[in-house]
């Protein structure tokens, strides 16, 4: 099982919608998939779910295990541990457990929890390994060939203790300069995270407590939505497409850059804008690729729509492949 967490500091930048392809491609591609909505504004599970079945998922009284944030309840009110989470299934192979704008509120459980850890506080290490830990739960539900984790924005408490529960992280990048510095504020926050998870680890007094080893390995990056002129990015964005490289590799991954993004195996893909596609796909309560012409897709919206499989087809491709490749290499 692979767990991939995305990644992107500033946000706005496609993150949601690209793992909500993404885990429909996979599943296109005979893969069974679990999605994990991490982000307090639950934009993934507002992709996969109605109103009205949100609205059963967060006002429900009767209901325990809803949501993420119904499952580590008890450990923001330190009244007990993990509730079993509750999956739904969205279609055959596909799963999700659902976000919660409350998850907000676990911001501030895991930020102390980080600092009790320290002291070997067993209550810190079951806050900070909570993720982790609904990961395998919710595995032994739906048994999943690939996790994938949609991180909110920023670098909050939130955020790192997903990033504890991944194997690798992915990072999304807009051609701009806000992505590109924040890809190095994300960079060197990995690193100290990971580090100061190593030290923390080592101080559970809980020894049958099943805690991440966090390698957090970085898998990659995917430039988004650049408008695309046969096939590559229109020359206002040139300038910063042919930077990230360079960032990603001193700032990432600590070496020297290629000569160009093209030559780069860290570049898992380029993602067009699909413009029009994705109202059309909204309306139909599908991705982009799965439309048909009884949903709108005729004429050029059809050629669209096999450009944006394509595109995803080697997407996932290139993802599966690099993480079978860096799977057995240190972090």
């Amino acid at each position: 099982m692979k767990r991939i967490a995305f990644l992107n500091s500033r946000g706005d930048v496609g993150q949601t919608t690209l793992v909500y392809h993404l885990a429909h491609m996979l599943v296109d591609q005979g893969h069974r998939v679990l999605l994990l909505d991490l982000d307090p504004q639950s934009g993934l599970t507002a992709m996969c779910l109605t109103e009205e079945q949100i609205e059963e998922l967060w006002s429900d009284p009767r209901s325990e295990g809803r949501t993420i944030y119904d499952a580590v309840r008890p450990l923001v009110a330190a009244t007990g541990d993990l509730r079993n989470p509750h999956i739904e299934e969205l279609r055959e192979g596909l799963a999700l457990v659902p976000g919660d704008v409350g998850l907000y509120a676990f911001e501030e459980t895991l930020s102390d929890a980080w600092i009790r850890a320290l002291h070997g506080d067993a209550h810190a290490f079951r806050a900070l390994s909570a993720f982790h830990r609904i990961i395998a739960l919710a595995a032994e539900q739906h048994r999943p060939d690939v996790v994938l984790l949609d991180v909110g924005r920023g670098l909050g408490a939130n955020s790192r203790a997903a990033l504890l529960a991944a194997d690798f992280v992915v990072t999304p990048l807009a051609p701009d300069v806000y992505s590109l510095q924040g890809l190095h504020n994300v960079a060197v926050t990995l690193f100290e995270w990971r580090d100061h998870w190593s030290v923390r680890r080592d101080r559970s007094p809980d020894p049958d407590l099943d805690l991440p080893l966090g390698p957090m390995k970085p898998l990659g990056y995917i430039v988004m939505q650049a408008v695309m002129r046969l096939s590559n990015p229109v020359r206002a964005y040139e300038k910063w497409v042919a930077l990230i490289p360079t960032v990603f590799h001193r700032s990432v991954l600590r070496d020297e850059p290629p000569a160009s993004l093209h030559e780069d195996p860290w570049c898992l893909g380029i993602m067009r804008h699909y413009q029009s596609l994705m109202p059309l796909a909204q309306d139909a309560w599908k991705p982009m690729f799965h439309l048909k012409p009884a949903d709108g897709a005729i004429g050029a919206h059809m050629e669209a729509v096999l450009r944006c499989r394509e595109d995803f087809e080697r997407l996932s491709s290139s993802i599966l492949a690099r993480a079978d490749e860096l799977s057995g290499q240190a972090p």
